[in-house]
């Protein structure tokens, strides 16, 4: 086994999925919390939605659906079981905080959908499988924050209920570099393509 990590993960984990046939679009928790620097979740990520919104645009242009989360959570937390208790800083998501608002510039269109949920994963409790399926989407391209949070349990839900997950490089965030591309190159080693905003926006077009 070698000390290099690219070669040790040669020859077991360097597959590729490629792109299916119907995709939807997620932006996955672009919400006030990650963008205002009192925010205790303040990541930094304004780049990552710019390049989701450029992506959303292709989308839209595209005819592909699109799908938005936030998280909200009713008063005292109960409704956020173990997640809410290990991380304190989700308060910022009970029901009626501005910081659980679209930051300036994400406003979702009438006829998109827009999930809440109380979890990491945007499936976990959710009907988004269910949408999906009914959609007759096979691949869903994931944007969002955070990279080593909920956009790896939804990467990784993704591939549990059969879509291809199609996870944005650029249109993902996290508060650290570190666990950013660690977790970027772990998902694109076993759970699914990590690829640049204009390769997918490139496959957006030629739809």
């Amino acid at each position: 086994m070698s000390d290099d990590l690219t070669e040790n993960y040669r020859g077991a984990f360097d597959g590729s999925l490629g792109f299916g046939k119907m995709p939807a679009l997620i932006l996955v928790d672009f919400v006030e919390a990650y963008f205002d620097k009192s925010s205790a979740l303040y990541a930094g990520a304004e780049d990552a939605l710019a390049s989701a919104l450029r992506i959303r645009d292709a989308a839209r242009n595209a005819g592909v659906p699109v799908f938005y989360t936030n998280v909200v959570y009713q008063q005292g937390g109960a409704d956020g079981g173990v997640f809410y208790r290990k991380v304190p800083a989700l308060e910022a998501f009970v029901q009626g905080n501005p910081l659980g608002r679209w930051p300036e510039g994400l406003v979702p269109a009438e006829d998109e959908r827009v999930i809440s949920k109380q979890y990491p994963s945007a499936f976990f409790g959710t009907t988004l499988a269910d949408e999906l399926t009914a959609r007759g989407i096979d691949t869903l391209i994931i944007t969002g924050l955070t990279t080593s949070g909920c956009i790896r349990a939804t990467c990784v839900d993704a591939m549990s209920h059969g879509f291809i997950p199609i996870v944005v490089a650029d249109a993902c965030g996290d508060r650290h570099q570190a666990p950013h591309d660690a977790n970027l190159f772990d998902m694109n080693a076993k759970y699914a393509d990590v690829v640049d905003e204009q390769t997918v926006i490139d496959y957006l077009r030629g739809l």
